[in-house]
């Protein structure tokens, strides 16, 4: 008898036995679910960081597929693959043209959405606003760092110059 699963997408079923690897089942390429009981988190889109982000209920969401825009001409112009997502209480709507495929761009649609969610919600307490500062604040030491680097090498050029020059006697 198999149990059911609620996902962020869909009811699953989840078949007991052996097939299930350290209590996961994968419910598409790309995408496992953890087991009941375990708390729920997602990677952020293109991160590599976990990070605990809202779940979406697909009774809030409406979903459009239009005609996509840019370069690649006739195939871009003419396909539906372009997804629009509306979470409807926030108001918060995010436009994916990625990729080619419809059911990568709904995916990423999805993934881009629980960010902005998780910013509208918690604000500068986010993790991922927290973590893009932290980021920023780490290119700008950096940036700093070779700033000075290049003025003591300046300097230190500057007075080999002065040493090695000869002096009018």
């Amino acid at each position: 008898m198999s149990r059911l699963l609620l996902s962020v997408r869909a009811l699953y079923t989840v078949s007991p036995g052996p097939t299930r690897s350290r209590g996961a089942v994968c419910v598409s390429p790309g995408l496992r679910v953890p087991p009941v009981g375990l708390p729920w988190t997602l990677l952020a889109a293109g991160k590599k960081d976990a990070v605990e982000l809202p779940v979406l209920n697909e009774e809030e969401l409406e979903e459009q597929f239009v005609r996509g825009s840019g370069p690649g001409g006739q195939a871009t112009n003419k396909t539906s693959n372009c997804v629009v997502l509306k979470h409807v209480p926030t108001g918060i709507v995010v436009k994916c043209h990625q990729t080619r495929s419809v059911d990568v761009n709904r995916k990423r649609a999805r993934d881009i959405l629980r960010e902005k969610l998780d910013v509208a919600l918690k604000g500068e307490l986010s993790e991922i606003t927290v973590k893009k500062k932290e980021s920023v604040q780490r290119k700008q030491d950096k940036r700093r760092k070779v700033n000075e680097s290049l003025e003591k090498k300046r300097l230190f050029k500057e007075a080999l110059a002065a040493d090695t020059k000869p002096s009018d006697v």
